[in-house]
């Protein structure tokens, strides 16, 4: 059971690093065609627009047009862009990161099982360690998003726990 939970907890890793390379690769193209788009607006409204739909809105809304206008004439100044997007070293040094994040962070929840000789035992505080991490993890989804972090730590308690028993229903 032990190497299947850690065996389960590196294909997570594996999985979310490839998502992670995914994104990235998004990124990468989405920058290529915004540049492109400010390169080849035939006005210098088309420009502004690509420019501000590429920037978060509060952010968008809040530059006045010389601050757009120097953009577009910074953007033009870039050198060419790629034909197509690629991933750097730094991306996969990324996905690595993501990979052994994913997995040491579930690590935690697996010790139960290397310490507690009884299988159904080590699982129930398995769960208990899943869900003081669900607590501290909304907590702190709650300070970095603005929100009320317990109320956020007692709200991912709550979705952990209803998780927990779905898991515990369907045999876990």
């Amino acid at each position: 059971m032990l190497i299947g939970a850690l065996g389960c907890n590196l294909a997570w890793g594996i999985i979310d690093a490839g998502m992670y390379l995914m994104s990235r690769l998004h990124e990468h193209g989405h920058n290529i065609l915004v540049l492109r788009a400010v390169r080849d607006a035939t006005n210098l409204e088309a420009a502004r627009h690509a420019i501000t739909n590429a920037l978060p809105p509060l952010l968008a809304s809040a530059l006045p047009l010389d601050q757009l206008e120097i953009m577009r004439e910074k953007l033009r100044q870039l050198p060419e862009p790629p034909i197509r997007p690629s991933l750097t070293k730094q991306d996969g040094v990324g996905a690595v990161a993501v990979c052994l994040l994913v997995f040491l962070s579930t690590f935690p929840v697996v010790l139960p099982f290397m310490f507690i000789g009884d299988a159904r035992l080590a699982l129930r505080f398995s769960n208990a360690v899943a869900i003081g991490l669900m607590f501290i993890c909304g907590y702190f989804f709650g300070h970095y998003a603005a929100l009320r972090p317990l109320l956020m730590g007692f709200l991912s308690v709550a979705i952990g726990c209803a998780l927990v028993f779905v898991a515990i229903a369907l045999g876990g």
